[in-house]
């Protein structure tokens, strides 16, 4: 579906309070001094914005959405319509000013760190069989680290993790990520 109307409500309410409008990830981003605060994106259901401290803002409407159990920081806001939008156009002004506050007192979202991601036992044979897996492994970054960690765990069959980890064994051997 196309948001073109929702996305342009959504731009009048995060630009009348002050912030940035840039694109990231080929999304409107909304910044403060050059940090993310809200992001505009869409989904075939429904267009939403996206608070990147969301987890720690104060949410007395209960709006404020997890999209996956992975998702750590980030919190949506969901709309199905123009209407959504206008009849909240108040409390969604109230959020962004949340989230603006809580940009300029410097809070951090408490990430989990990468020991506290369940390490799949087929990953520990392999870093046994090749002792280089490990040393590279644990240059990645920790956003690599948990992105691998996520993709191997999530597969239900030791068959399929084996799989997995055979097929990045040689992208972590080359110091890449997932995505890279």
């Amino acid at each position: 579906m196309n948001w073109e109307t929702e996305f342009a409500a959504l731009r009048a309410i995060i630009s009348s309070c002050g912030l940035e409008e840039t694109v990231k990830w080929g999304q409107p981003c909304f910044t403060l001094d050059g940090r993310n605060v809200v992001l505009i994106h869409g989904f075939k259901e429904y267009c939403a914005m996206l608070f990147f401290k969301g987890a720690i803002m104060k949410d007395p409407k209960n709006i404020l959405i997890q999209q996956t159990e992975n998702v750590q920081a980030a919190r949506q806001i969901r709309f199905t319509s123009i209407d959504d939008i206008k009849r909240q156009e108040k409390t969604l002004k109230a959020y962004v000013k949340d989230a603006i506050a809580l940009e300029q007192s410097g809070a951090k979202v408490e990430l989990k760190k990468t020991a506290e991601f369940s390490f799949p036992e087929e990953l520990e044979r392999k870093m046994d069989e090749v002792p280089a897996l490990r040393a590279a492994f644990e240059q990645l970054t920790p956003g690599r680290q948990r992105a691998y960690l996520l993709h191997f765990s999530s597969a239900k069959q030791a068959k399929t993790r084996e799989s997995r980890i055979e097929k990045c064994v040689q992208r972590i051997l080359d110091g890449k990520g997932m995505d890279d």
